[in-house]
C-alpha cells in the first residue's frame, strides 16, 4: 500500500515519515493551516531520500506559477489540488516532475488516471485538509481506473476500513495524523504507516 503523509512543515515531520516507510511527502506550497514558503520547503526537500517522493502541493494559483514553485524547490511531484483544467496539466507536461491530480468525487469528475496527462491521481474529499471524512461508498458506482489514492477523513483508527471499502492503490492523510491544526503528531504519523502497511493493495 502506497502512503503519502501530507502536510508536514519541520525536519522533524520529514524526518519522522522516513523513518516509518512512507512512500511520498507532501508539502503544502498555498494557503492553508500547513503552508511553509519555498525557502522552507526547499531545506526539507532536500533531507528526502531518493527513494520517498517529495510532492509540492498547491490550489488555487496559475499552473504556471505551481510550476515555478515545485522547480524553486525541488520536490520530484507537483499536485495540483481542486478545479485544474486538462489544459493545466498539458502546461506543465515539458517539466522534470511528476503531476498528480487532486480532485473531489463530482458527477462530471473524470477517474481515469493519466485523463489530463497526470501519473498519479488523488480522490479526496469536498473539504479539502479538513479532516472530514466522506461517503466513500460512492467510489463502488465509479471506481477510479488505474493509479490512485484516497484521501480524506483518514486517520490511524479509520484507514484500514475505508481501504477495505474503496480498494485504492494508496492512501493519503494530513489532518488526520495531527494533535493540532497543522501540527503533525509523530505517534499519529506512525500508527497510520503501521495500520495502512496492514491493508492490502486492490
Amino acid at each position: 500500500m502506497f502512503v503519502k503523509l501530507c502536510g508536514l512543515r519541520t525536519e522533524a515531520d520529514v524526518a519522522v515519515a522516513v523513518e516509518t516507510g512512507a512512500d511520498a511527502v507532501g508539502f503544502v506550497l498555498t494557503a492553508s493551516p500547513r503552508q511553509i514558503d519555498v525557502d522552507l520547503a526547499r531545506r526539507l526537500v532536500a533531507a528526502v531520500p531518493e527513494h520517498v517522493l517529495s510532492v509540492a502541493v498547491v490550489r488555487g494559483i496559475p499552473a504556471g506559477e505551481a510550476g515555478e514553485l515545485a522547480l524553486k524547490t525541488g520536490v520530484r511531484a507537483l499536485q495540483l489540488h481542486g478545479d485544474y483544467p486538462k489544459e493545466s496539466f498539458d502546461q506543465l507536461g515539458g517539466h522534470p516532475f511528476t503531476l498528480v491530480r487532486a480532485t473531489a468525487l463530482g458527477p462530471d469528475t473524470d477517474v481515469r488516471t493519466g485523463a489530463f496527462g497526470e501519473e498519479l491521481l488523488l480522490i479526496d474529499s469536498p473539504v479539502a485538509g479538513s479532516g472530514e471524512q466522506w461517503d466513500i461508498t460512492r467510489l463502488a458506482e465509479r471506481r477510479p481506473e488505474g493509479t490512485w489514492v484516497l484521501a480524506g477523513g483518514l486517520s490511524p483508527e479509520t484507514v484500514a476500513g475505508a481501504v477495505e471499502v474503496a480498494r485504492p492503490w494508496g492512501v493519503d492523510v494530513s489532518s488526520g495524523i495531527e494533535s493540532s491544526r497543522g501540527v503533525k503528531d509523530h505517534g499519529r504519523m506512525r500508527e497510520f504507516v503501521a495500520a495502512a502497511r496492514l491493508t492490502p493493495r486492490a
